[in-house]
């Protein structure tokens, strides 16, 4: 159990878009910042950019008994700071340090099958039909083209339900 009177992380909303905006000026005036973020790939380059793993959100390390809470309502990109019945609840030390850990890690993840190759689902209720791989949709998910009624259907399905085409 944390004592009263240390450092705890606290939750901070963020005007739309705003979250490196107020994380910037939150630590122009000392507090202690962390917003988590997470390497993604997009757009037409296929560049790697950083986005927010929360949007809109941001975490700040106070002590409650010597902190000053009112500056930090009206520093630009904040909305409010998240409370429950009036009160900023901590969130668990515990949980920063995970979301750290884990984001650590590379993320070492490659698509599963090239675009436009054909496979086949081995698993769910579209068991034995072909379809052709069009993306990776996160981790553990892809997105295929599926000849329904006639139709192509985008789709998304586990990667396990997945296999090459024989």
């Amino acid at each position: 159990m944390t004592p009263l009177h240390t450092p705890r992380w606290y939750l901070i909303q963020t005007k739309p878009r705003q979250e490196s905006r107020a994380e910037e000026h939150l630590q122009r005036q000392h507090y202690e910042c962390y917003r988590p973020l997470r390497n993604t790939t997009g757009g037409r380059q296929q560049a790697r950019h950083a986005e927010p793993l929360f949007p809109g959100y941001l975490f700040i390390r106070l002590d409650p008994a010597k902190d000053n809470w009112y500056p930090i309502r009206s520093t630009r990109g904040v909305s409010r700071v998240v409370s429950f019945g009036g009160h900023p609840i901590p969130v668990q030390d515990e949980l920063i340090e995970q979301l750290r850990q884990r984001l650590a890690v590379p993320a070492m993840v490659a698509a599963p099958f090239s675009p436009g190759e054909r496979v086949q689902i081995s698993g769910g209720g579209l068991r034995e039909l072909e379809a052709i791989f069009v993306a990776s949709d996160g981790e553990q998910r892809s997105i295929i083209l599926l000849n329904l009624l006639h139709r192509q259907q985008k789709i998304t399905v586990p990667n396990h339900y997945l296999q090459c085409f024989a």
